[in-house]
């Protein structure tokens, strides 16, 4: 039995790699390319490479190799190579424009000997493009290391382009496909935003705030925009107490003057924006992205993010930043373009300036040019507009999810469908951090020119769940709100958080993706720092929580717990994301040199009481000699085990215990 289920597999294995498509992966030779002095790569011969970028699609395209001339009567051709090395029943060539010009197509078997696979003489096909499928009568008697097409491009008029060579060992004519984001609903509604949103020009690139109660977007032409021309320029709604928009209104000067102004983001306080261009004091415009913060009186005057290297050749860029505030995505065309605009990532540095552009790499950026990037609120999941994708447009809209750490590694791009995605141009697609409803822009079914829609996001395609954490800084001792520094820290991957903080009144407000947990911390002069963990492993989806932040002042009498402190299990071992919150002891008795202090262990009720009672001393003790090792004098730090004595919960659950295994400080003087 155990002998036919292997079989069984193996066969079954056999069968889907037959059935598998085999894309050209390298350019072996080829006769001529197109190229001019505005091109980077565009139509180059590499564009034969992978899956079909234009079909089922049909028409001219950057992303397919052009020969440099057309109607040429001498013969071009191209030769590609596959990462199999196998027999084949099918040859599948990409004709995206000028189909009928392939005369000849040969292979090279595994000893590069070149065998003739077929030849055209008849009359081409007066078609646009199409997939050209080329069925053997039978299974080649070698194994196939490359393909050779020629073309004889004066069989058709104008240019002739081949978007991708593919093999099979299965009969089934290969088919270009459109690839789809998984279990998309079969109705997906979209709603016009209405009048008090649009109008008769266009509306476009629109901004939710986090909490979803604000709407942001870009006016162009609009009669109560600024300037003769009436340039583009920011607008705002916010949502009403029966759910629906209110009346649009200018954000007015300065964000607005009589140049183009445009919203790219906003924070996840809902205080901090991030605007298209650079502006200049005499009021003119610069390439780049600036900053302008709301303060009591309105918003600041745009200030501009120092970019290394910034070196756009394009006249358009958009702009979106990561819930942490320490990522830029980007568009432009800077140096190591894949051709035209391509979305790129920017990484804030220790002074306040950003690190040079970076390409996301081939997975996302295409040939042809790239458009509307939006980063979501769980730092990960990327929508983004482009041509240079199959689909059903002229741009679509897709997503794609971050694999790793290195903003370079993403998966296959998704379509998000033909309800959202239309014969015209899309983009400009952005979700709340609730995920409830995603905005977008087009001009299907708009009142004017291009209009504002939203739909509520299908779960297939919606971002991991983020957790909004708000709250404040007090004062332990008379509970009064004071300023402080937070910081915000990954205990998995150490990324440290930016945190949207008000120093006047010491609220705080951030968005953390969910399955992860981190550790908040707050420290100011003349008080003890103070470090929570924040765990949220086991959240899926949007939650509020809010967590105010007690600071004890140096003052003699006063006692805190340690709560990111933590131990191996029955052990008095320290374990290592519990160093931070004790570099901050250290600072403290630094910075107060006759600062003495008391650590107090404390154990659950479970197990034996001596035991726990030994346990909880020599704890605090393994804290006593950290703190030594680190600087501080030992006679300084006195030490106390109270086992189970001193319990501040009941013990009749594991959460309750968790808050009676403790590490407190007291300061005896200071």
């Amino acid at each position: 039995m155990r002998v036919i289920l292997i079989i069984f597999i193996f066969l079954n294995s056999l069968q889907t790699f037959a059935q598998k498509t085999f894309w050209a992966s390298r350019v072996i030779a080829f006769s001529t390319e197109y190229s001019d002095a505005n091109t980077t790569k565009e139509n180059r011969a590499v564009q034969a490479l992978g899956k079909p970028n234009m079909l089922p699609q049909i028409g001219t395209s950057v992303c397919a190799w052009q020969p440099q001339t057309q109607d040429n009567t001498q013969e071009e051709f191209l030769i590609v190579g596959f990462d199999t090395l196998m027999t084949i029943r099918q040859v599948a060539i990409a004709e995206n424009f000028g189909q009928g010009c392939i005369v000849k197509v040969e292979a090279f078997d595994e000893f590069d000997n070149i065998k003739p696979l077929w030849q055209n003489k008849n009359a081409p096909t007066l078609e646009v493009g199409k997939m050209f499928n080329l069925i053997l009568p039978k299974m080649t008697n070698f194994k196939v290391r490359g393909i050779k097409i020629v073309l004889n491009t004066s069989r058709v008029k104008g240019w002739n382009q081949i978007d991708a060579i593919g093999i099979s060992q299965f009969e089934k004519p290969i088919k270009a496909t459109i690839n789809l984001a998984k279990n998309l609903p079969t109705e997906i509604v979209k709603e016009n935003l209405g009048t008090n949103i649009n109008s008769a020009y266009r509306e476009i690139a629109p901004v939710i705030s986090p909490d979803g109660k604000s709407l942001y977007y870009t006016r162009w032409k609009h009669p109560e925009n600024l300037g003769l021309t009436k340039n583009q320029d920011v607008w705002f709604s916010e949502i009403q107490k029966d759910g629906k928009w209110g009346l649009a209104k200018s954000v007015g000067e300065p964000i607005n003057n009589t140049e183009h102004n445009a919203i790219c983001a906003i924070s996840p306080d809902g205080k901090t924006i991030l605007l298209n261009n650079v502006y200049l004091k005499d009021g003119s415009m610069a390439k780049g992205v600036s900053m302008s913060t709301k303060t009591p009186t309105g918003w600041s005057f745009p200030k501009a993010l120092v970019i290394k290297n910034f070196k756009n050749k394009s006249d358009y860029a958009e702009y979106s930043f990561s819930a942490n505030g320490r990522v830029l995505i980007m568009t432009g065309q800077f140096a190591e373009t894949q051709g035209g605009k391509d979305v790129y990532v920017s990484f804030l540095q220790a002074d306040n300036t950003w690190s040079e552009p970076k390409d996301l790499g081939k997975q996302i950026n295409s040939a042809d040019e790239e458009s509307t990037p939006f980063i979501a609120s769980d730092s990960k999941t990327l929508y983004f507009s482009t041509k240079g994708i199959s689909g059903y447009g002229n741009n679509d809209i897709f997503l794609s999810r971050r694999l790793d750490d290195t903003w370079t590694n993403w998966s296959e791009p998704e379509n998000l469908g033909s309800i959202i995605n239309t014969p015209e141009w899309d983009g400009y697609f952005s979700i709340s951090a609730l995920t409830d409803f995603a905005y977008f822009a087009s001009q299907e079914n708009a009142i004017g020119e291009e209009d504002i829609f939203k739909l509520v996001v299908p779960e297939s395609i919606r971002p991991d769940a983020v957790v909004q954490v708000t709250g404040g800084v007090y004062n332990k001792v008379d509970n009064k709100p004071i300023s402080a520094n937070i910081n915000v820290q990954n205990l998995s991957n150490k990324d440290t958080v930016c945190v949207m903080y008000d120093p006047l009144t010491g609220d705080y407000k951030m968005m953390l993706p969910t399955k992860q947990s981190y550790s908040i911390t707050a420290t100011k002069k003349g008080f003890m720092a103070v470090s929570e963990p924040l765990d949220f492993t086991k959240e899926t989806n949007f939650k509020e929580v809010k967590r105010n932040i007690y600071l004890l002042p140096i003052e003699a009498g006063q006692k805190m717990i340690l709560n990111s402190v933590f131990f191996e299990q029955s052990k008095a071992v320290i374990i290592d994301t519990s160093y931070p919150e004790l570099d901050r002891i250290v600072k403290a008795m630094k910075e107060n040199p006759t600062m003495e202090i008391m650590l107090e262990g404390h154990t659950d009720n479970q197990g034996d009481w001596n035991e726990n009672l030994k346990l909880s001393k020599e704890r605090v003790q393994e804290v006593q000699k950290y703190l030594s090792s680190k600087g501080v004098n030992i006679k300084r730090v006195q030490v106390q085990g109270y086992g189970s004595t001193r319990p501040v919960a009941s013990n009749n659950s594991e959460e309750k215990r968790r808050m009676n295994r403790r590490v407190e400080v007291m300061i005896i003087k200071n």
